[in-house]
């Protein structure tokens, strides 16, 4: 790590803005049945307010891999809060639901390029002993974004208008900007790049397509020709994509990532995480509300306990990551995981609200000990120069998988609650209850797959810490 470089004040600036465009991720959703109503519109129109935002999210990421590349870091950073400013002023002042809907993908596109450009430069000021720590400071902030959304908008809705959800996170974005504007330096090489636009069609069909397939199965039926059909032409179009840059010179995206076991590894058990995190995060709210019968404000509370748990022992995970090594951290997290859902797959109508407390206490400390540590241990298994497409790999990853477990796990819940209720008409109590239990049962196979993947995990080859050293020297 060059001693020059204030790594404080260069990670505050980049994760106070990745912090509030994770939080305006979710922060929206639980005003969209009021905004059902302000906007004189209907459940599946205003449901784009989250669509769009994971949709441009999964049709920007794989960009970044090779914008990083073309452009400095002080040009990707002021791009990204400048975006984010300008989605969030128009948000809050959106008089019609399409300036809204416009204003939600500008937002994305700022949170398109943090996300990535975060990952890039940790791994850049960073030497990988010390990555750990780091990481889990931006795995907190990860977890705590989307977590503490619901939370603090619910809030600000029992006292104000919609529109305070967007002005609150406007002086966070300004203090980012100002910070980064003085603090942030150029810390990666740029070189002449060319962008194969060719490339960025097929990425856009191909992870959009996905994306917006499973984003309106729920709605059209899974077995609708839009969602069979788009389906199928992003996944040629994908395979095209891959072909593609295994033929270019100059790839927008250079899958020798794949090349590296430890890579691959990770990025099936960061995906895994995910898709169950954020499908957590939509089913459990429905099933306090609808099953337990406590208020939105309640729900974040019962939830609250746990992020913020995550978030004091994020850096006491990192550190533990850098001591003892991945597999010493991430397989008692995996086990917590499959814990946590393994209990509330129990769990029916007569909860006790301190029982649902602990549960979510166990697990997101154990998502708070897998997450960064395998992000960490992913990307450290690659070269220094693949770290970019590395990056835009995993980040891709993350939202596709985040969108296609929110997409079917809603719609799983939905099936079983509808078949109760076709036996118990009046029980929508109990058909939650039995819904909830049944997508929970699935999460916790998926986190059972993990545990296994978790056992092959081990810390890459000394060879990349001593080719990373010997590029910062040079």
């Amino acid at each position: 790590m060059n001693k020059s470089i204030k790594t404080g004040p260069i990670m505050a600036a980049l994760l106070v803005a990745g912090f509030v465009g994770l939080f305006s991720e979710t922060a929206l959703n639980i005003a969209l049945g009021d905004l059902i109503n302000i906007f004189n519109t209907d459940a599946t129109t205003i449901q784009w307010l989250a669509t769009g935002y994971f949709l441009t999210l999964g049709i920007l990421v794989p960009v970044t891999g090779i914008l990083m590349q073309k452009f400095t870091t002080r040009q990707m950073f002021m791009t990204s809060l400048i975006l984010s400013i300008v989605g969030t002023f128009l948000a809050a002042l959106a008089p019609i639901f399409s300036v809204l809907l416009i204003a939600r993908v500008i937002q994305a596109a700022g949170l398109a390029i943090i996300l990535p450009l975060t990952q890039n430069v940790i791994f850049t000021i960073y030497p990988p002993q010390k990555r750990g720590m780091a990481m889990g400071v931006m795995g907190l902030v990860t977890l705590a974004g989307p977590v503490f959304g619901p939370t603090l908008a619910g809030m600000i809705l029992d006292m104000l208008s919609w529109h305070w959800i967007f002005w609150f996170t406007t002086p966070f974005l300004l203090f980012s900007l100002i910070f980064g504007f003085v603090h942030i330096p150029n810390v990666n090489e740029t070189r002449k790049v060319s962008i194969d636009m060719l490339s960025v069609v097929l990425s856009t069909i191909g992870f959009g397509g996905i994306v917006y397939s499973v984003s309106v199965g729920g709605d059209y039926g899974w077995t609708s020709q839009l969602v069979i059909g788009t389906i199928i032409v992003g996944m040629i179009a994908l395979i095209l994509f891959a072909i593609r840059q295994t033929k270019l010179e100059q790839p927008m995206l250079n899958l020798q990532a794949f090349r590296y076991p430890v890579f691959i590894l990770g990025l099936l058990m960061n995906m895994i995480t995910f898709l169950n995190m954020l499908s957590m995060l939509v089913i459990l709210p429905m099933y306090l509300q609808m099953a337990l019968l406590v208020s939105a404000f309640m729900t974040g509370l019962i939830m609250l306990p746990g992020s913020l748990l995550n978030c004091i022992l994020a850096p006491t995970i990192g550190r533990l990551f850098d001591r003892y090594g991945p597999r010493a951290v991430i397989t008692p997290g995996t086990i917590l995981v499959a814990v946590g859902y393994g209990l509330y797959a129990l769990y029916g109508t007569e909860t006790a609200l301190w029982i649902m407390v602990v549960t979510h206490l166990i697990m997101m400390l154990g998502v708070g000990m897998v997450l960064a540590s395998v992000q960490t241990n992913t990307l450290n298994a690659l070269p220094m120069q693949y770290y970019p497409d590395g990056i835009a790999i995993t980040q891709t990853s993350q939202q596709v998988s985040g969108a296609v477990g929110i997409a079917v796990m809603v719609s799983l819940f939905a099936t079983k609650q509808s078949s109760y209720l076709s036996g118990f008409a009046n029980d929508l109590p109990g058909a939650t209850a039995a819904g909830t239990s049944f997508v929970f049962i699935i999460s916790f196979c998926l986190a059972v797959v993990n545990i296994a993947l978790s056992l092959f995990i081990r810390r890459p080859v000394a060879d990349l810490a001593k080719e990373h050293s010997v590029q910062l020297q040079a």
